[in-house]
Formats: structure tokens, C-alpha cells, sequence
């Protein structure tokens, strides 16, 4: 059978880390094992940083064969400053070296486009578009709400630009995947033609059975993954009291880690940036997964939730939205409203080992196996891409 060709463009793709390359990853490497001859289109490696990654430095364009196809690094100036319009530059600047990409290369005849960043799924879209391409647009996250919900954005001129953006990527698409419920219903009341489907970020790896031991020592809190501003990992850490029996590890990278370095409490270790395979072992020594967000984020299923549970660690959530009925329908763990540092507080005072029982690691990880499966999800996407 002939292979049917497809570009993927996305502002994340591994080396670098995170929940967004992990996606994307998985994304194009299902593809691969689908019949699709596979193009990505990415920055030069640079996120969560903002620097350019050793090997790649002071290029503008690389060419490389990958087990799933070709990938394309395009150059960018890359930034992570909280100054919004050196973060606007930076997006431009990727946003150039792509219309330099659709007008020089050969496109296929399917496009798929990571949104956001706005800028860049405006950009992949415009073109693809301009040239008659089948357009796939994957939604991850609700830009530019989400940005208005953190504080990072306020309504005005610059708002009002990235709203129509938005609405432009959504009208032109022939079909439109939502990682949350909210997400699809967003687009829906925009009256687009689209078609749509739920296409959350379940993970793509065999999982180790985990055992469950009895806790005879210190009950050991985990967090891994982006320390930003939407995660608030330290207000939290700085604002709650830990009794001597509970202490919480910190693995991952972003605004926050500096602060966390140097947070002077005996029961908060901040790790580091460790690879996802040593992180999954690492993770197996932890008895629960910590997922905070600092406001409700409407259209946010924080990927986490599928991560710990796959791997059979209860959560405790304090992320509200649709998330919170994921972990309580699915029985995954503990629900806290979101930004309620006194539940919070009394959850940890109350926390025992008699009462970690309540969840145990193989019904976590069973749950999260049957509920969440990224192969039979994966199909309905093949099977919707058909169609196109």
C-alpha cells in the first residue's frame, strides 16, 4: 500500500520536554506506524529555556531522518522572558521561517497544526489554506481565553487581534481535534463547519505493574512536569506547612524553578530536569502525584492525569475544571477546588498512610488502562483523517 503523505507543524517536538513534545511525538509516530509518509515542520529545539540546544546553535535550517519520517528545524529567536513583546517577537520570528517553509517546499496534501501558540497555528493555517490543503487543527489549549484566565493578557487591541486569529484557524479547518470536552464545545458555538473530535493527550507506553506496599516511612509527594506560572508550584510550596512525615519532590523546568532552588524548607526538594524514561522509574518510588493549577483554565485537562495514573500513582488535584471530573469519575485520586490553599492545608494536616489506602496503586493504574487508551483513540483519528 502506498503511503499517504502528511506534514505535522508545532512549535514543540522533543529533544525538549514537556507534555507538549510528548503529544506531538506521539502524534506523528502513530502516524508513521499508520501509512503516512511523515514531514514535521518545528523551531530549533529551544523550549522550556529559551535558549537555542547545543548541536543546533547558530543555524537557520536543518534537514534531518527521523524513525518516523523527516524533520525540518526552522530557525527562531528564541525567548522565555516574561516581557510580552519579546515573547511576541520570538513567535513572529518562527512565524517568518514557516511562510518561508510553505513558499519554498514541497507541502503535502494534509496539514496538521499544533495550536497553539496563536501566531504559529495562524500562520501554518493562512498557508495552507492559500494553497488548498486539507487542514487538521489540534487544539490543545484555548488561546487566547487561557492567557486572559492567567492574567498573562488583558482585553484591548492585542486581544481582539489574537480573537480573530483564532476564529480564522477554526473556520478554515476541515477538521478540528479538542484535547478536552470544553475545548470542542468553545469551537462549536463559533459556528464553524469543521468537523470535530475529542482527541485528549493520553500517553503511548506499556506501563510496569506497580505493587502496593505498605507505607512504613514518610509518605512522598511527587510533582513533575512544567513549573510556571500556571502551575504555581511555589506559592504552594512556600504557603503550605508539611508535618515531618510528608515532604514533596519537584521534578521539571520553567519560571519557577529558580525560586524553587532556593525555597528554604526542610520537607520541599526541588530535583531538577531528569528524561521521561528515568522520570517513569523515578516516579514508581512516589506514593502521590501532585497536579496544581493556580486558576480554573477553561478547555485545561492537565496531561498528567493520564501520565501518573498509567503508572499507577494516585493524584491529588487542586487543577479544577473538566479535569476534576476525570479523576473523580475514573476514581484516580483526591479532588481539592483549585487555588484553595486552606483545603489544601487540611488535606496535607489529614494525610496518613491508613488513609493512601483509600486508592491503591494497581486500581489506579487498571483504571487508567481501560479508560484511557491511546491506540483506540489513535484509530478514530485514522480513520476521520480517511475521510479527508
Amino acid at each position: 500500500m502506498k503511503k499517504k503523505d502528511i506534514l505535522v507543524v508545532t512549535n514543540y517536538f522533543p529533544p525538549e520536554k514537556g507534555a507538549a513534545s510528548n503529544r506531538l511525538f506521539s502524534l506523528v509516530s502513530g502516524l508513521s506506524e499508520n501509512e503516512y509518509n511523515v514531514k514535521v515542520v518545528s523551531p530549533l529545539p529551544n523550549y522550556p529555556q529559551g535558549k537555542i540546544f547545543d548541536g543546533y546553535k547558530w543555524k537557520l535550517f536543518s534537514k534531518t531522518q527521523e524513525s518516523f519520517g523527516t524533520l525540518y528545524r526552522l530557525w527562531i529567536w528564541p525567548s522565555n522572558s516574561s516581557n510580552k513583546f519579546l515573547r511576541l517577537l520570538s513567535m513572529l520570528s518562527f512565524s517568518l521561517s514557516l511562510s518561508l517553509f510553505f513558499i519554498f517546499q514541497k507541502i503535502p496534501q494534509k496539514v496538521l497544526i499544533q495550536y497553539s501558540p496563536v501566531f504559529v497555528g495562524f500562520t501554518g493555517v493562512f498557508w495552507s489554506k492559500l494553497f488548498r490543503k486539507k487542514i487538521i487543527l489540534n487544539v490543545s489549549d484555548l488561546w487566547p481565553l487561557a492567557g486572559l484566565e492567567m492574567g498573562l493578557l488583558s482585553k484591548g487591541f492585542y486581544y481582539s487581534l489574537l480573537c480573530k486569529m483564532e476564529l480564522f484557524c477554526y473556520r478554515n479547518s476541515n477538521l478540528i481535534l479538542g484535547q478536552s470536552k470544553e475545548i470542542l464545545s468553545h469551537i462549536d458555538k463559533k459556528e464553524v463547519s469543521s468537523a470535530l473530535l475529542l482527541y485528549r493527550n493520553f500517553p503511548d507506553f506499556k506501563p510496569q505493574k506497580p505493587i502496593d506496599k505498605p507505607i512504613v516511612e514518610d509518605i512522598k509527594i511527587v510533582y513533575a512536569g512544567l513549573t510556571g506560572v500556571a502551575q504555581g508550584l511555589y506559592k504552594v510550596c512556600s504557603s503550605i506547612n508539611l508535618p515531618k512525615h510528608i515532604s514533596i519532590h519537584i521534578y521539571g523546568t520553567g519560571s519557577d524553578a529558580d525560586q524553587l532552588k532556593s525555597l528554604a524548607k526542610e520537607n520541599v526538594f526541588y530535583q531538577g530536569e531528569i528524561k521521561r524514561e528515568e522520570l517513569h522509574k523515578k516516579i514508581q518510588e512516589y506514593h502521590l502525584g501532585f497536579v496544581p493549577l493556580t486558576n480554573r483554565i477553561y478547555g485545561s485537562v492537565p496531561s498528567k492525569i493520564f501520565e501518573l495514573s498509567r503508572l499507577g500513582i494516585p493524584i491529588l488535584y487542586v487543577a479544577g475544571g473538566e479535569g476534576e471530573n476525570i479523576v473523580s469519575e475514573n476514581q484516580l485520586g483526591w479532588v481539592i477546588p483549585v487555588n484553595d490553599l486552606d483545603k489544601l492545608q487540611n488535606f496535607i494536616d489529614t494525610l496518613t498512610a491508613e488513609k493512601m489506602t483509600m486508592f491503591s496503586r494497581q486500581q489506579v493504574q487498571l483504571n487508567a488502562v481501560n479508560q484511557f487508551d491511546f491506540s483506540s483513540q489513535f484509530q478514530q483519528l485514522i480513520e476521520e483523517l480517511n475521510l479527508l
